[in-house]
C-alpha cells in the first residue's frame, strides 16, 4: 500500500528546515567570520551583533563576531580584501569608509569597486551638536560668537567631517578651530567638559537631544533627523556638501550573485522584522531601518564616490 505523508506534518516538516534552504538555496559552506569595524560596545557594534544574532536564530547559519578597529574601517578593509570570497567572511563598516577615506588616504585599492556590498543598515543621523541652552545652540549664536571675535571649537571625527567643517565656515566667514577627536563618543565628552563648543555625532546623540541635554543646531545629513525635525540642513546654512552616509555589510570582491543576494536579503529580512532586537535597536538609536542591496547599493555607493572626490578637490583647493 502507497504510504501518503499527512499534509500537517509535512508542512511542519517544512516549517522546522532553516529559511536559507527553502528561500534562496544557497547556505554558507561554513561559519561566517563578521568583522565589525567599530568599538567593542558601542551602538554600531551593537547593532552588528545583533544582526547577526537574529540571522542565527532565524536562518541557522553560524556567525563569528570579531572586532576589526582602526583608520576609519581602512584596517578592516585590508583585512577583508584576503579572504575568500565564498560568503565566509564579511565586515561592517560605514560608506565612508570605501568611499572618502580610500581616497583620501590615496588607497584606491579599497574604494567600493574592490568588494561586493551586501546591505545597508540604517542612515546616518548626524548632527551638529551643541549643549542645550549654551551659548551655541542655535545658529545665530554661533554666528554672533563668531562676529564678536570669540574662538569657536569645533570637534570632528573625521578627515571628512572636517572638510565639510571647513568650507561651512568659510561659507559664513567663520573660522572655526577644528579639533580633532575621536568618534562621537569623544565629541560629547567634549562637550560636557566644557573643552568643545560644537560637533558632529553621527546618532549617538540620540538620547542627550531627548532628554534635554543636548541639541542638535542642524542637520548633517540631506534630510531631517528623526529627534529634530524642525533643525536646518547644513545645505540650508550655506553648506555645499551634507555627511550622508550608511552602516552596511560587504565582502570580499568576487562573491557569487546567489551569495549576496542571499546574505543581503537575511541582513534585509532581520531588520526589517519588528520582532527582532536588531529591528527595535535601529528604530530607537537611528530612525529605523535604511536597507540599500544589490543595484540600489551599488548607485548609493557610486553618488557618495562623486561627492566624495568633489568634496576633496574643493577642500584642496581652498
Amino acid at each position: 500500500m502507497k504510504k501518503f505523508l499527512n499534509p500537517l506534518a509535512l508542512a511542519a516538516a517544512l516549517l522546522s528546515l532553516p529559511l536559507s534552504a527553502h528561500a534562496e538555496g544557497w547556505t554558507p559552506p561554513g561559519p561566517i567570520k563578521l568583522m565589525i569595524g567599530f568599538a567593542a560596545g558601542g551602538g554600531a557594534d551593537t547593532q552588528a551583533r545583533l544582526i547577526a544574532q537574529a540571522i542565527e536564530n532565524k536562518y541557522g547559519w553560524k556567525i563569528l563576531p570579531e572586532q576589526v578597529t582602526g583608520n576609519g574601517g581602512l584596517n578592516l578593509a585590508k583585512q577583508l580584501i584576503k579572504e575568500p570570497a565564498d560568503g565566509t567572511a564579511i565586515g561592517m563598516v560605514v560608506t565612508e569608509t570605501l568611499t572618502y577615506s580610500a581616497l583620501a588616504a590615496q588607497q584606491p585599492g579599497l574604494t567600493a569597486k574592490n568588494f561586493t556590498p551586501l546591505a545597508s543598515t540604517v542612515e546616518f543621523q548626524t548632527g551638529l551638536v551643541a549643549m542645550k541652552g549654551g551659548a551655541f545652540d542655535s545658529w545665530n549664536k554661533i554666528k554672533a560668537a563668531a562676529k564678536a571675535g570669540t574662538p569657536i571649537r569645533f570637534g570632528v571625527a573625521t578627515d571628512r567631517w572636517a572638510d565639510v567643517t571647513y568650507l561651512l565656515g568659510k561659507a559664513d566667514g567663520i573660522d572655526f578651530n577644528i579639533v580633532q577627536v575621536k568618534g562621537g563618543a569623544g565629541v560629547m565628552n567634549g562637550l560636557r567638559g566644557g573643552d568643545l563648543d560644537l560637533g558632529w555625532v553621527a546618532g549617538a546623540q540620540g538620547k542627550p537631544v531627548q532628554q534635554g541635554e543636548m541639541v542638535n543646531v542642524a542637520s548633517a545629513v540631506s534630510h531631517k533627523l528623526a529627534d529634530s525635525p524642525n533643525a536646518p540642513l547644513i545645505t540650508d546654512l550655506g553648506s555645499k556638501y551634507s555627511l550622508d552616509g550608511y552602516f552596511m555589510f560587504i565582502a570580499p570582491k568576487g562573491l557569487a550573485p546567489e551569495a549576496r543576494k542571499a546574505i543581503g536579503d537575511a541582513i534585509a529580512d532581520v531588520l526589517n522584522d519588528p520582532a527582532t532586537q536588531a529591528h527595535a535597536l535601529v528604530v530607537k538609536s537611528f530612525g529605523g531601518p535604511a536597507v540599500l542591496t544589490g543595484a540600489a547599493l551599488n548607485d548609493k555607493l557610486n553618488t557618495l564616490m562623486t561627492e566624495s572626490k568633489d568634496l576633496l578637490a574643493t577642500a584642496s583647493a581652498n
